[in-house]
This record gives C-alpha cells, structure tokens and sequence, in this order.
C-alpha cells in the first residue's frame, strides 16, 4: 500500500451565520444587532454599561499588547452572561465561576 502524505493543517475560518470574521468587524452595531437572537438584541438595544465597556478595552489592550503569533494575556472578568462580540474573537478571558478564573 501506498502511503499519502500528510495534509497540511488549515486554520479554521470564523464564521457566524455564515458570515466571516472580517465582514462582521466591518458591520456597524445596529447590523450586527439583526444577526443576533432576541435575547441579544434586547441587551444591546439597552445599551453596554461601564463594566462591559472596561472589559472589552482591557480584551482590546491586551491583544494589541500581544507578541505577533501568540496568545493574549488572560483577562479576568466576573461577567459571566457577556456576549461574545466580534471584535473579542482571538482573545482569552478568564471567566470567575465562584472559585477560580476558567
């Protein structure tokens, strides 16, 4: 039997919807509002408090802050019911659970 070579891994594209990863960070919020479920758009529609706009900063700071090719720095949170934005894809938050950061 012949042996193949070995497929060269390929780094899985995001998607959401059916829509990629670059085209949802070039919507404006109220489009990206129509992609989500109702429960969603309900919480944005209501607008983002103080401590969800220093967490996604800090996400931000700590990507930027971030060596070309490897992870951010973990970002601790207490917001356990926070939607994943498209612009916190490629982050790491530690999520509090009641006794330690996950």
């Amino acid at each position: 039997m012949s042996e193949q070579p070995k497929k060269k891994y390929v780094h899985k594209k995001y998607t959401y919807r059916g829509i990629s990863l670059e085209e949802l960070l070039d919507k404006s919020p109220t489009e990206l509002m129509e992609l989500f479920n109702c429960r969603q758009r309900r919480r944005l529609s209501r607008g983002l408090n103080h401590k969800v706009k220093k967490f996604i900063s800090k996400l931000r700071k700590a990507k930027t802050n971030a060596p070309y090719g490897e992870k951010p720095q973990v970002v601790k949170t207490h917001l356990r019911n926070q939607i994943v934005m498209p612009e916190m894809v490629g982050s790491v938050a530690g999520v509090y659970n009641g006794k330690v950061f996950n």
